[in-house]
C-alpha cells in the first residue's frame, strides 16, 4: 500500500495544507505551530532535504506515488548508533488504516539493518492514543514520561518516551 522514499524539492507544496492543518500537526514537530506562510515552509522543507543527520523520507501511495506524509529518524548519532522516530500523516483519509504502524515498521527495519543503530527512540504526547497504539505495535515499549512537556492551545500535557533496542527488534513483512 505504502513505500518510503527520498522526498523531491518540488514537494514542499503538499505540506502546505498540512501544516496549515491544526488538526494534522496537533502532535507534530513543534516548529510546526509556527509556521504560517508557504515562505516558512519551503525554509523549512529545504533544509530538511539537507539535513545530513536525519533520515528523511516521504510517504507515498505506491500505486500512483503520492506523498502522503514523511517519516524517517533525526540526530543520528554514529557514536552513539542511536537517533529518534518521527512521523507525520499529512493525509487524514490514510488516519487509523494501519499506515502509522506499517511506515514505523519500515523505518525501524532501516535504522537497524542499513543504519547499523543500537536504540531508536521517540516522544508522542499523552494525548494520543493511536500514536501510542501504532508505536507499540510497532514493538516500541514506554521508557518514561516528560512532565507537562508539550503545551497545545494554551494546556500542558505529558510526553510519553519510548524506545526499541536492536536486540528486542522483531523484523517483520512490512
Amino acid at each position: 500500500m505504502i513505500k518510503l522514499a527520498r522526498m523531491h524539492p518540488d514537494e514542499d507544496a503538499c505540506f502546505y495544507p498540512w501544516i496549515a492543518d491544526s488538526e494534522v500537526i496537533q502532535y507534530s514537530l513543534s516548529a510546526f505551530q509556527a509556521m504560517k506562510t508557504p515562505a516558512q515552509i519551503d525554509d523549512w522543507f529545504a533544509a530538511t532535504l539537507r539535513d545530513e543527520k536525519s533520515l528523511n523520507l516521504g510517504i507515498y501511495l505506491q500505486e500512483t506515488d503520492t506523498l502522503i506524509g514523511y517519516a524517517g529518524i533525526s540526530n543520528l548519532s554514529a557514536t552513539n548508533r542511536s537517533g529518534e522516530y518521527f512521523i507525520l500523516i499529512g493525509e487524514k483519509a490514510y488516519w487509523g488504516k494501519g499506515v502509522g504502524t506499517a511506515v514505523t515498521k519500515q523505518v525501524l527495519a532501516l535504522g537497524f539493518t542499513e543504519h547499523h543503530l543500537n536504540r531508536i527512540m521517540l516522544t508522542v504526547s499523552e494525548l494520543n492514543p493511536s500514536g501510542i497504539k501504532a508505536y507499540t505495535n510497532a514493538g516500541f515499549v514506554v521508557e518514561g514520561r516528560l512532565r507537562a512537556a508539550c503545551c497545545r492551545d494554551g494546556l500542558f500535557h505529558d510526553k510519553i518516551v519510548m524506545s526499541v533496542l536492536k536486540e528486542e527488534w522483531q523484523p517483520s513483512e512490512v
